[in-house]
């Protein structure tokens, strides 16, 4: 079993940044795929960015450029730095961990953009 418990969420006004951070309660490292996933009101939970293990990372068309994903695995947390954010961004943002056997989520932390 892995907890995740997110942090970092809040308002911010558009052209702004936030950076989230998931703190894991075990080694990530290397078992663990680390996720940010993010679901808006009446709208699907949709993956925002990823990091594996080895480091590869990607992102979906709409947060390329502005958004960037990183782990530690020494202190076993990921982060997710957003900046030039819009108001589309507005959504729960949830940390997720995943191995070839288990899946694991946060509980979610609300980022909302002012226009």
């Amino acid at each position: 079993q892995v907890q995740l418990v997110e942090s970092g969420g809040g308002l911010v006004q558009a052209g702004g940044s936030l950076r989230l951070s998931c703190s894991a309660s075990t080694n990530i490292y290397p078992y663990y795929t680390m996720s940010w996933y993010r679901q808006a009101p009446g709208k699907e939970r949709e993956l925002v960015a990823f990091v594996t293990a080895g480091g590869t990372t990607d992102y979906p068309s709409s947060v390329k450029g502005r958004f960037s994903i990183s782990r530690d695995d020494a202190q076993n947390t990921v982060s997710l730095q957003m900046n030039n954010l819009k108001s589309e961004d507005t959504a729960v943002y949830y940390c997720n961990a995943k191995s070839s056997t288990s899946t694991f989520w946060g509980q979610g932390t609300q980022v909302t953009v002012s226009s």
